[in-house]
């Protein structure tokens, strides 16, 4: 990572974040590896390693849901599942990095799981 890396391109990490800063267990970067980078100046700058989407076979579906206009990734998180901060949970599932790659399109079909690692029943065990 180039020493000049504008601080508004480091993924949330607050500036100055001392050595031993977790994020909490509900943020998509719980766990993600930090590093530090000392510039040219001497100024430290810390930054995440970067962090890849996990692969689908990784969560169970709970149910399928139909895009509709104007809908948001948001919104969609907190009717599903409680917390429209989880809205990345939905992100991850769905192998996608933005969320208009999931509300963008009238009619798709995103999935709607547990979290990742989360077994869920098969329809024999229902």
């Amino acid at each position: 990572m180039p020493a000049n890396v504008p601080p508004n391109l480091l993924p949330n990490m607050p500036l100055n974040t001392p050595p031993n800063f977790q994020y909490p267990p509900t943020s998509r970067y719980y766990g993600v590896a930090q590093n530090h980078l000392v510039d040219a100046s001497g100024r430290d700058i810390s930054y995440l390693q970067r962090r890849f989407l996990p692969q689908p076979e990784r969560f169970a579906v709970l149910s399928m849901h139909t895009v509709s206009q104007g809908e948001r990734i948001d919104r969609l998180a907190a009717q599903t599942m409680g917390d429209a901060q989880a809205f990345w949970r939905i992100l991850d599932a769905n192998r996608a990095m933005r969320a208009e790659d999931v509300t963008a399109t009238i009619g798709q079909q995103v999935a709607i799981t547990l979290p990742e690692g989360v077994p869920g029943l098969s329809a024999g065990n229902l």
